[in-house]
């Protein structure tokens, strides 16, 4: 068990958790084309949206209420963001990173966490700003408990957002979450069935050691962390058999 000390709020009520979009974009209202991306985004990041899932022009014309042009746009968005695929003649599908770009992914995941971490601990009231993962991993591990499975994949990738905007580094910020949403795809296409594919536990390692400014620590916990969640991906049942073999002959 882990003896560090909770944020104690004893009147506090159970969290929703943001949508991923919220930490995309801030400020002013979003335009018709980035409310599409945004919808389709939250979608896909919740896992309601499948990896492999066509989508398709009129429906999502006719469900949003906007335009081919608007469509088209958001979706050539969602291609740049590596969200969705649009392949020629067949149309836009939700992404299915495949073996390769999931190893490249968490090695990215490794390297640019291990620098965020270097960034925090540099910081003389890093114990103050880090209250606030406290209580979010709280909330993650509450969410997981009542089995609200959407809010605790919400709070498991904007975890690892909100700590590099603990640097106020907006550019590692945007960075970071375009590797977390890449990862959430990865999650729904490997992770295998019952597995905790990002861990409160971990998470709350992690801040322990940060807590206590201790660097080695911190990096072990996240390099385990993030070891921890590749190792979890199954892709034993993902290889695509060859369709030339049902003609091959035994001599």
């Amino acid at each position: 068990m882990n003896n560090h000390q909770w944020p104690v709020q004893e009147d506090e009520e159970v969290m929703v958790a943001p949508p991923a979009s919220s930490l995309c974009y801030e400020g002013q209202p979003p335009g018709e084309v980035e409310r599409l991306y945004l919808e389709i985004f939250d979608a896909v990041i919740d896992q309601r949206l499948r990896p492999g899932v066509k989508l398709t022009e009129a429906v999502l014309c006719d469900v949003f209420s906007c335009s081919r042009s608007t469509v088209r746009a958001a979706l050539a968005q969602l291609q740049h963001d590596k969200i969705v695929e649009l392949q020629p003649n067949r149309g836009a599908f939700v992404a299915q990173p495949d073996i390769k770009e999931t190893r490249d992914v968490f090695e990215a995941r490794r390297m640019v966490e291990a620098a965020i971490l270097d960034k925090l601990l540099s910081l003389p009231d890093l114990p103050d700003r880090l209250q606030q993962l406290w209580q979010m991993v709280r909330q993650e591990r509450a969410a997981f408990e009542r089995q609200d499975r959407v809010s605790w994949i919400r709070l498991s990738n904007a975890f690892h957002v909100q700590l590099v905007r603990l640097a106020e580094n907006e550019v590692l910020a945007e960075l970071m979450n375009s590797l977390c949403s890449r990862t959430s795809l990865i999650i729904a296409l490997y992770d295998k069935p019952g597995c905790s594919a990002c861990s409160f536990d971990e998470h709350e390692q992690i801040l322990q050691q940060l807590s206590k400014g201790d660097r080695e620590g911190a990096q072990q916990a996240m390099r385990q962390h993030l070891q921890d969640c590749e190792q979890r991906m199954h892709f034993a049942d993902r290889n695509i058999p060859d369709p030339w073999t049902m003609f091959h002959r035994q001599l």
